[in-house]
């Protein structure tokens, strides 16, 4: 049901702002909807998530409503504090946001509408599990004003699709994929490498098949092992084995090679685009630090530096907003060192890159070995902007080390 809340200051019930807190008019605004149900839990997933068992009272068929409150509690906060933004994301992820009537999306959707309003061209992406797809869904969906759908495929491979808990099937990518194009829609499809038993070959396979359906956009993520998930505790066991850091890095330069041949250019460490157009604006915006509100339970908000989080469990949001009370459960103001040590982790990540003057001023000496290192690339660096190599790629952590350190 996801990891725990961070610790912060207590949140006003109100959800009022800061009196001092300084909003950017010019600043992109985007909404997230988060949409916390699953039929089944991924074993490697700590996403706050909740299979039917797992409500305790809260009622799926009421979500939609519910998250409404809280889109008018947002209009009336931000209203305090001068003329709305319009929303130039709309991002509905989960969970599993298909799980839902497509009426239920729509209505979610026509909600930022009325309140923030919507941009001309804006983004506007609904996350889905292949087995939830229809061409009427993704027809009243695109009817709603949705643009583009990520479609969770993970794998092509029934045996590592089990490793990961996932209950698709593999056919159901390209019939999914299908009916969004059907619709209009522009298309990115999901993957995860480096499950337990799933070869360097099973990999390619999975590579292959995406590429295959031509979709505008591909995000793939190395498994990553959370602590409290059933797959930490299989391995903690010796039930499965951890994943291979170096397998993941050859996974890794598979995938780089047959994007980059199938038209599909990096422009974040786990994300590929075959245009600049193509490319995830909602995801753009939190890498480069923008301002968004998080709809939903567990959901995460940032505005004008300031962040907050909402209670976790469906139940206890929508206790809190049929109080008439604001769901954050705490937040925070973090202070200028940790913001320009999360610049420097995040905009490092992509590949327009990271300025070097963002760079704290006592490790910019760093830039030089980095370069002879072949981490980042020597002529942006000269030009002023830190951009990752493919091996600064595969080591970006070590690249912000040695650059906040």
């Amino acid at each position: 049901m996801g990891a725990a809340l961070p610790l912060g200051d207590p949140a006003p019930a109100d959800g009022m702002l800061p009196d001092d807190l300084v909003l950017g008019g010019a600043t992109a605004f985007g909404a997230y909807l988060h949409v916390p149900f699953c039929r089944v839990r991924c074993g490697y997933c700590d996403f706050n998530t909740y299979t039917a068992g797992e409500l305790r009272g809260a009622r799926q068929d009421a979500y939609a409503d519910t998250l409404l409150d809280e889109v008018r509690l947002a209009g009336r906060v931000l209203a305090h504090r001068g003329p709305l933004r319009e929303a130039s994301t709309v991002f509905f992820g989960g969970g599993t946001p298909t799980l839902l009537p497509a009426g239920d999306l729509a209505r979610m959707l026509e909600g930022i509408r009325d309140t923030f309003g919507i941009a001309n061209g804006a983004e506007v992406t609904v996350e889905a599990n292949p087995d939830t797809v229809t061409r009427a869904v993704v027809d009243e969906l695109a009817d709603a004003g949705v643009t583009r759908m990520s479609i969770g495929m993970q794998s092509a491979v029934p045996h590592v699709l089990a490793a990961l808990d996932r209950t698709h099937r593999p056919e159901n990518v390209g019939q999914a994929v299908a009916a969004a194009r059907a619709a209009g829609l522009g298309v990115s499809i999901d993957l995860i490498y480096g499950a337990p038993g799933e070869s360097l070959s099973d990999w390619s396979r999975s590579i292959d098949a995406a590429v295959a359906l031509e979709p505008d956009h591909i995000s793939a993520y190395a498994l990553i092992i959370e602590d409290g998930t059933k797959l930490a505790r299989q391995i903690r066991r010796g039930e499965v084995p951890a994943p291979d850091d170096d397998l993941q890095a050859d996974m890794y330069e598979a995938a780089e090679t047959a994007f980059a041949a199938a038209g599909l250019e990096w422009y974040e460490v786990s994300n590929w685009a075959r245009r600049e157009s193509d490319r995830s604006k909602h995801n753009l915006a939190y890498w480069r630090g923008t301002d968004w509100w998080g709809f939903g339970p567990g959901a995460h908000s940032h505005i004008g530096g300031l962040r907050w989080w909402n209670v976790k469990h469906p139940a206890a949001y929508a206790a809190r907003l049929s109080e008439g009370s604001s769901p954050a459960a705490g937040r925070e103001r973090p202070d200028r060192s940790s913001r320009d040590l999360e610049t420097v982790l995040l905009r490092s990540r992509i590949r327009e890159g990271l300025p070097i003057a963002l760079v704290p001023r006592d490790r910019r000496g760093a830039v030089p070995g980095l370069i002879a290192d072949g981490l980042i690339d020597g002529a942006s660096a000269i030009g002023g902007t830190i951009v990752l190599t493919l091996r600064g790629r595969l080591l970006a952590d070590a690249v912000v080390r040695a650059l906040t350190d």
